[in-house]
């Protein structure tokens, strides 16, 4: 008998399908995620905090995973002073979205 194993490639489309789906996008479902409004947030402001707890949420698949595994942080767009761009590292591999709120 086959073990059912969820690999890493698989974890990384899990982020990216929430990522892309807007918040309620499923009736009756609170799934999804709204990065262009967090892009718009102060860095201070903590909602990053909020942002990583929903997504450990609705996939509850990022729990399982060991310490430091799932990461947060905003970077500068090269060239501007004004724009940042939100990175989830997942098991080591960026995950990006744009200031426009887009996933890369």
């Amino acid at each position: 008998m086959a073990d059912n194993v969820i690999t890493a490639d698989e974890v990384r489309r899990m982020v990216r399908h929430w990522l892309s789906t807007p918040p309620n996008g499923y009736l009756g479902s609170p799934y999804g995620s709204d990065p262009l409004a967090l892009l718009q947030k102060p860095m201070s402001s903590g909602a990053g905090d909020a942002f990583l707890a929903k997504l450990l949420i609705d996939v509850p698949v990022l729990g399982a995973m060991p310490d430091g595994a799932v990461n947060l942080f905003f970077a500068d767009i090269t060239g501007s002073n004004d724009r940042k761009k939100l990175i989830i590292q997942v098991l080591g591999e960026d995950i990006i979205v744009g200031s426009n709120g887009t996933v890369q």
